[in-house]
């Protein structure tokens, strides 16, 4: 007997020389959306709301190299920067035909979804942006020390960062800064298995790498405005407002470039999905089927 198509799939797909594990719902001849996880996840971000789309959209949620259960290759044979991720990823859109789609954007994932989306315009249906930066507004005061890294990467710049490549950091990704009142609804299996993942022999050396080249993200910005403003993808904007690392001035910049944009402000943290899956998904389901009408 055939596997519904709204339940969710998980297998391992060779794309672009590595091998991804996924998890795919739906029907490949519904819209599609590609979820991009942040760091320290990965595709586990995603399990709540996957079955609550099934019937609405064909979902890919990839482990990117290095995160979850893909594969993370040693720094000798693959290139941790994010355009060397992107080309993974776009091999992997290639291998499994999504030839038009929804970009999920959160975290670690923009930059990954804003370059597929700048090199293939024609190719992107719109935007769900979750905590996803892409504006100077969205880097605050607590970016300080890392902007002063990037400048100048000295010995001395890396001993003033935060030590946050560790269990107690990963932890902090979920909970720290968010209201006490808010702490039980988050529950523990995420960092556990986030620090299970990353703590593999050689993971947090891929982890700072990939934490350097953000700052190329970062100088991209005023290219990921140009090309907001020229095409002007329908864009869905949700966001945890008790997010530590991205500052709540970052939605107002999108409404600056976009015209088409539907903005959601929740009482949740940068993980929203733990606390507001269902929420999120009764957004997403509208989204995708106004903006998939606008666009047939």
């Amino acid at each position: 007997m055939p596997i519904s198509a709204c339940k969710t799939r998980h297998r391992a797909v060779k794309a672009g020389g590595v091998e991804l594990f996924i998890r795919e719902a739906g029907e490949a001849n519904q819209p599609a959306v590609l979820l991009l996880h942040g760091f320290p996840s990965s595709s586990h971000s995603f399990r709540h709301l996957i079955p609550l789309l099934a019937d609405a959209a064909h979902l890919v949620a990839p482990d990117m190299p290095g995160f979850g259960f893909s594969e993370a290759p040693l720094q000798d044979r693959y290139e941790y920067s994010f355009e060397n991720i992107t080309n993974t990823i776009e091999a992997l859109t290639d291998v499994l035909r999504l030839e038009r789609m929804f970009l999920y954007v959160h975290d670690f994932g923009a930059p990954v979804a804003y370059q597929l989306a700048m090199r293939r315009p024609e190719r992107v249906l719109g935007l769900i942006v979750q905590n996803g930066n892409a504006h100077d507004e969205g880097l605050g005061d607590a970016w300080d020390t890392t902007k002063t890294f990037w400048a100048d990467p000295s010995p001395e710049n890396r001993a003033a960062l935060p030590d946050w490549l560790n269990f107690a950091g990963t932890r902090d990704q979920y909970v720290g800064g968010v209201p006490e009142r808010l702490h039980s609804l988050f529950p523990p299996e995420c960092w556990h298995l986030d620090w299970e993942r990353m703590s593999r022999p050689g993971n947090i050396e891929i982890q700072f790498k990939l934490f350097e080249d953000y700052k190329h993200h970062v100088a991209r910005f005023p290219e990921i405005a140009r090309y907001h403003r020229k095409h002007q993808p329908p864009c869905l904007l949700l966001w945890g407002r008790h997010d530590s690392y991205f500052a709540l001035e970052e939605i107002m910049a999108y409404a600056r470039e976009l015209d088409r944009l539907e903005m959601h402000v929740f009482d949740g943290a940068h993980f929203l999905l733990e606390t507001h899956h269902r929420e999120c998904a009764d957004a997403i389901r509208a989204f995708v089927a106004d903006a998939t009408t606008e666009r047939n």
